[in-house]
């Protein structure tokens, strides 16, 4: 279960922030920080056992019939990115909270930041190649809110937009990829897969799987040419900075890289796609950040040309590789994450980012200034600090490294991008801070209180540590991670800062030197640099973009004609001859099973039902005359379902039709008396064949159905065993709450989501054109000098309580008698709606305590923490518990699990229903409003 908390504890943060976000900034601080500490004492905890080999695993059957599990594991290599991911996850809510602006919404802030907390650990503990892909576009999600949290700033809403189409992009690449890997593989278990890397890679699925799984993992560490989403999503706030592009998201693809290392690579296709992406990033990544002015910009470019780094370590496929990709993962993440957190407080406490106008901060922010600098030298790979060791273990690599047959080419490039990593790192720290201030350099900075920069120390102090003692500190575990990797014991190695004279330390000297010599002489480079014309990544994008959203366009509009009778003439054509098709295919023929003779009371209601049918069709341009007969139709078929002993789907259609009814009442306040003509008489014939074609399709088809004997029909294991299983007598309602309860989740999820894509279509109805013709409308009409009768009103208000009891009786019934959520909601809205109609909205509106996003957001946790609550117990997702209980004057009452499920299912229709009425309200107030003020306007000109 440990896992199970593990990866949970995000998630549960983040849904008491989401509750809590009308709190103050401690209590989201305190809420996210507990939710990290407590996630990052569970791998601690666990750390010991990991490391000596024990790899933790959970699961629970997911889909069974595929031999589908979704399942954890724990192994070192997970381990090591679960701690990166809270223990950093850590130092960045307590830098946030002192970093953010007072205004800031910290409850949203922190909220997202667990999300994406939650989405990563879920990466790295997955074991279930499917399960994996789930977080994985989930982390993509997140970080778009992330990204794009200060909505109100165009660049961040630009940065995001372009995180989420080149990592959503890639994501998709995965998805096909993963799925031919699991094909290939014989499974979708990451433990099984990764002990059949010959099969893999023998099987003729490896190059194009190959191909998928890296441009998933290249986008998402923004490998070149997919780079160019890093950069300008530093347009998010720097604390998102910190934790994404230092510790967690950018290093998804190479965790993926890692994880899957001992089974794709090997092959000459992994090392020139690998290697040599990793290596182009790598000094690509370096020569923009040397150029770069803004601090995040230099640290985003520096953070491309690190995981470029990172990546050709893996392509190279030797163990060293892999033991020095490991180091350099957690050295970056400490220097990286503590040199984010730096560049905001001097932009926090200088209005600035820009390099420009810069320096001699030392001397007036002296701690920051120590800091950065130490963080900015163990970038450039100095001694003695951890960037010096991995940088060096990476340059020895490299020197055994031969591409194409040339022994020279990986080690120069290697050290040509040292060369510029030096060169930017000390750029940053000397530019920053020794160099003196310019002119307009802004004035007053001074080191930030303690909580700012205590979470930079704590770093830095191991950034030095890491540096001293490598060995002790990191030896055992970088040993254990390795083998992870690996899939086999690490090769023999050791940490320290002196292996004797060796080509690393030539070309670690080199690049030093170099690097050092670059910065002297940087004004004369920089300015021809500046003269280059150089291709621009973003440009392109956007042209592509554009590109796309000009062709989209133009396919909607030839397959998505303008005009909706023709739009939905081609859909229900197209469907009534794939119907045709199948009847004809299939030989769908009537059965042989005898038929029952039709009561008169039924041909009366048949009759009833054609001329109510009739009735709309030719009363259709009289809207209110149109909804009568549309009421009766439904009436009719409620009575049908009476007839054919359904009392639970007579008591939903009458109670449907009613909700519906009363709202398109509402509806046609907001429409004119009459609509205009919009077919012509061809027109009506030709959909008039089309509805008659369908109708005796579908007529037909039901007729060949239901003439056949029925074979093992799966009702009667749903009588069987509803009692049995679900503890509920009403076959129906147990159906839709324990066997058939993910399809009722699915369904209340677009319920809700119909309820607020409602407000966000009628929000706006009452502005622009439409609002223009809502008030022309309204000049028509003539309201009743008593618009709230007394006798409706006092009426509904003794009904009120009375309508709800009634409601209340028939939800708690519906586990074993007619009843059930669904229709207990539709009678509580019936209450509610008559309130309204009878008191007006504003009475009403100022006596409701619980809003309908919140009824709607409500309901739809309530329904899945009732279903989950049952994998607590080792049972599969959305299994019921009952009992029977006994109390003294009550009796034996029934209690189960289910009717936690169906109050979720309630909250949803009564908010979905509400929100459906508060819109229309609204639109009417707002619609009277404009159309007085255009009045007295009017009034006030002639005057």
């Amino acid at each position: 279960m440990l896992l199970v908390a593990l990866s949970l504890l995000p998630f549960a943060a983040a849904l008491a922030l989401g509750l809590a976000a009308r709190g103050n900034r401690s209590a989201h601080s305190m809420i996210a920080g507990a939710g990290s500490a407590t996630g990052l004492a569970l791998v601690l905890a666990a750390a010991p056992g990991v490391l000596a080999g024990e790899t933790l695993a959970w699961s629970i059957p997911w889909v069974p019939m595929l031999g589908l599990d979704a399942s954890l594991f724990l192994d070192p290599l997970g381990l090591l990115f679960a701690g990166l991911i809270l223990g950093i996850g850590l130092l960045v809510v307590i830098y946030a909270h002192f970093y953010l602006a007072a205004r800031e919404p910290t409850g949203r802030f922190f909220g997202f930041l667990m999300l994406f907390q939650g989405a990563m650990l879920g990466i790295v503990l997955s074991n279930n190649v499917l399960l994996m892909l789930v977080f994985w576009e989930l982390t993509s999600l997140s970080s778009f809110l992330l990204i794009g949290f200060w909505r109100d700033k165009a660049e961040a809403r630009q940065g995001a937009r372009m995180a989420l189409a080149v990592t959503g992009g890639g994501g998709l690449m995965l998805i096909a990829g993963m799925l031919l890997l699991g094909q290939a593989a014989g499974s979708y278990e990451l433990t099984t897969i990764l002990g059949r890397g010959d099969v893999i890679q023998a099987s003729p699925l490896y190059p194009i799987l190959l191909v998928l799984i890296l441009l998933g993992c290249f986008t998402k560490s923004a490998q070149f040419p997919f780079h160019f989403w890093l950069p300008h999503a530093m347009a998010a706030p720097t604390p998102v900075s910190a934790y994404l592009h230092s510790a967690t998201m950018v290093k998804a693809g190479v965790f993926l890289l890692a994880r899957l290392w001992p089974v794709l690579a090997g092959t000459e296709w992994w090392f020139y796609l690998v290697a040599t992406t990793g290596l182009a990033t790598m000094l690509f990544g370096a020569a923009v950040a040397l150029f770069r002015t803004d601090l995040k910009a230099i640290l985003a470019y520096s953070t491309i040309s690190q995981l470029g780094l990172l990546v050709m370590l893996l392509g190279f496929s030797t163990r060293m590789a892999v033991v020095a990709c490991v180091f350099h993962i957690l050295n970056h993440a400490t220097f990286k994450a503590a040199l984010f957190m730096n560049a905001g407080i001097v932009d926090h406490e200088t209005g600035t980012r820009d390099i420009r106008r810069l320096g001699g901060l030392a001397a007036l922010m002296p701690i920051t200034a120590l800091l950065g600098t130490l963080a900015a030298a163990s970038m450039a790979g100095l001694p003695p600090l951890n960037g010096f060791l991995s940088k060096e273990m990476m340059l020895e690599e490299s020197a055994h490294a031969v591409w194409a047959g040339q022994h020279w080419l990986v080690p120069l490039l290697a050290t040509v991008a040292a060369t510029l990593s030096v060169a930017y790192a000390l750029r940053y720290a000397v530019f920053l801070y020794f160099r003196r201030a310019p002119a307009d350099a802004p004035s007053g900075a001074h080191d930030p209180s303690i909580g700012m920069w205590a979470p930079s120390a704590l770093l830095v102090l191991l950034v030095i540590a890491l540096g001293l003692l490598p060995m002790t500190l990191a030896g055992p575990s970088v040993a254990a991670i390795a083998s992870a990797v690996i899939g086999g014991p690490a090769p023999a190695f050791s940490l320290a800062l002196w292996h004797g004279f060796n080509p690393a330390l030539a070309m670690s000297v080199a690049a030093i030197l170099l690097g050092g010599a670059t910065l002297w002489c940087f004004a004369p480079i920089a300015a021809r640099q500046s003269r280059l014309r150089l291709p621009d990544a973003k440009t392109w994008f956007d042209g592509a973009m554009a590109a796309a959203d000009r062709g989209t366009r133009r396919a909607m509009l030839a397959i998505h004609t303008p005009s909706l009778q023709r739009y939905l003439f081609a859909l229900f054509a197209t469907a009534i001859l794939l119907g045709i098709d199948a009847l004809v295919r299939f030989d769908i023929a009537p059965g042989t099973r005898p038929t029952l003779p039709a009561p008169p009371v039924a041909i009366l209601a048949w009759a009833v039902l054609i001329a109510g049918v009739v009735a709309v069709l030719v009363a259709q341009r009289w809207r209110f005359h149109a909804l009568i007969f549309i009421s009766v139709v439904g009436l009719v078929i409620a009575l049908g379902f009476v007839h054919l002993s359904a009392p639970d789907l007579a008591l939903t259609q009458i109670s449907v039709e009613v909700v519906t009814i009363l709202l398109m009442l509402l509806a046609l306040n907001l429409l004119p008396k009459m609509p205009p003509v919009l077919s012509s008489n061809p027109k009506r014939l030709r959909d008039a064949i089309l509805a008659l074609a369908g109708g005796s399709l579908v007529g037909g088809a039901a007729w060949a159905i239901m003439t056949r004997a029925p074979r093992d029909p799966i009702s009667d294991y749903h009588w069987a065993n509803s009692y049995a299983g679900g503890g509920g007598t009403n076959v129906v309602n147990v159906i839709l709450v324990d066997f058939r309860a993910f399809d009722t989740l699915g369904e209340i999820i677009v319920l809700g989501i119909a309820g607020l894509a409602i407000f966000a279509l009628l929000n706006t109805a009452s502005r622009g054109a439409a609002g223009a013709r809502l008030r022309a409308w309204r000049d028509d009409m003539v309201h009743s000098p008593e618009r709230h009768p007394m006798m409706f009103v006092i009426s509904t208000r003794i009904l009120l309580p009375l309508t709800m009891l009634a409601g209340i009786y028939i939800f708690l019934r519906g586990h074993n008698q007619p009843g059930g959520g669904f229709i207990a909601a539709l009678v509580f809205s019936i209450a509610f709606l008559l309130q309204y109609l009878a008191s007006g909205f504003d009475w009403t509106d100022r006596r409701r305590k619980i809003g309908e996003h919140r009824l709607i957001a409500y309901g739809v946790l309530i329904a899945v923490a009732t279903g989950a609550g049952s994998l607590l117990f080792g049972r599969p997702l959305f299994t019921s518990a009952y009992g029977y209980f006994h109390l003294p004057l009550i009796g034996e009452f029934e209690l189960a699990t289910a009717s936690l499920f169906d109050l979720g299912v309630a909250s949803v229709v009564v908010g979905a229903v509400m929100m459906a009425l508060a819109q229309l309200s609204h639109v009417a107030q707002r619609a009277a409003r404009s159309h007085a003020a255009a009045v007295a306007s009017e009034t006030e000109e002639s005057a």
